[in-house]
């Protein structure tokens, strides 16, 4: 087959699709694909050199003005559709759509959230979490966009999602259970990792890796360790809350005990994890994040909020601790119970590196192009939807 596939985010943009994109591009590649991504990127990133990718990457610059902006990504991705036989779309929902739309080729969306509510949550039109957006009726705005991204996704073939608990969601959108199938997310193998120096002097080190906005909850992760001399906080990401993180962890006198790492690529991310002791994820939304399958597959006990599809990977009390969203009072105590005891810190490396192993690459993979040749025409065996 003939792929393209479209993201708003790739190397060196971190983040899910960011990770997500270029080992599936790959791994498509070498079992005989032939693969084009086309990205947005700053634009200073124009410049970047891709040759390291087996496949052509099409960069696009993703601050021009939004009108001009949208007419140029749909006409790019237009013309690569046409020399392809399927369109993965994993971002630029609506380009992507209308692209493929007018090139008249089937597409596959990946979708892990929702599109309408990162966009109401980042505009300030909304505190709410992602349940409650999708519950409650909004003004006039909000609707359109939800709207908008209901029509959108029911243009695609089919639908992939990465847990179960996201498919729920994303059939009250409207999308015919027989087009929805969930395919976890997967830990890609990495060579042998050599832990970077930490610039923390605490005997344990958290650690938490995402993009800095405000339904991620860092705030609730410094707040917890405010009265916990021995602990530090390594913070890999960067983003819109940054500034405001950084001047709580200077208010609550932690400037010692927390190092923005800021923004890394993969490997220097997992470098830095590597040098930590506790993976901690404290979101009010989570699809399924690959932060948490790397974590664990380096053997990190995690304790993380019971959100998302994140239950359908922790285990509760063997891999990890699972604890309520918004309560800062149960993460302090869950991060006491495993510093406090040892024997039970032991027990969960293990096992998160048992548990890890289980969400296989290869297996992700071959789902995948199992959705890809369905919609192209050229499956023999076609997957089960959810």
């Amino acid at each position: 087959m003939k792929i393209l596939i479209v993201t708003g985010i790739f190397p060196p943009d971190i983040g899910g699709p960011a990770t997500y994109v270029p080992g599936i591009a790959k791994a498509l590649q070498e079992r005989g694909h032939k693969i084009t991504v086309i990205t947005t990127s700053e634009p200073g990133r124009f410049d970047l050199e891709d040759s390291q990718h087996p496949f052509p990457v099409y960069r696009m610059n993703r601050k021009t003005n939004l009108v001009l902006r949208t007419f140029h990504f749909i006409k790019a991705i237009f013309h690569h559709a046409k020399k392809n036989d399927a369109v993965l779309a994993n971002g630029l929902f609506l380009e992507a759509t209308v692209a493929s739309r007018l090139a008249g080729k089937p597409m596959v969306h990946k979708i892990v959230g929702d599109p309408a509510w990162e966009r109401a949550r980042n505009r300030g039109w909304t505190p709410d979490n992602f349940e409650t957006f999708q519950k409650r009726c909004y003004g006039l705005k909000i609707e359109a966009f939800k709207n908008l991204r209901n029509l959108v996704a029911r243009q695609a073939e089919k639908i992939i999602v990465p847990s179960r608990y996201l498919a729920g969601w994303v059939r009250k959108w409207g999308i015919p259970r027989d087009k929805i199938f969930v395919i976890y997310n997967s830990v890609q193998s990495f060579s042998p990792l050599t832990a970077a120096r930490i610039p923390l002097n605490t005997p344990v080190k958290l650690v938490t890796a995402c993009r800095l906005v405000s339904w991620k909850r860092v705030a609730s992760i410094i707040e917890a360790i405010e009265r916990m001399d021995d602990v530090g906080l390594l913070i890999c990401g960067d983003g819109p809350e940054r500034n405001n993180l950084q001047t709580l962890a200077r208010d609550l006198g932690l400037t010692e005990r927390i190092y923005f790492a800021g923004r890394r690529n993969r490997e220097e991310t997992l470098a830095l994890m590597a040098g930590c002791d506790i993976f901690v994820l404290s979101s009010t939304y989570e699809g399924l994040p690959h932060v948490l399958l790397e974590a664990m597959s380096m053997g990190l006990p995690v304790i993380a909020t019971s959100v998302g599809g994140t239950p359908e990977v922790v285990k509760n009390g063997e891999t990890g601790i699972l604890i309520d969203d918004g309560d800062t009072e149960t993460l302090r105590s869950a991060i006491l119970r495993l510093i406090d005891s040892p024997e039970t810190l032991q027990s969960m490396r293990h096992k998160t590196e048992l548990e890890a192993k289980s969400f296989s690459f290869p297996r992700m993979v071959k789902e995948t192009e199992q959705v890809l040749q369905a919609v192209s025409g050229r499956s023999t065996t076609e997957q089960q939807p959810v």
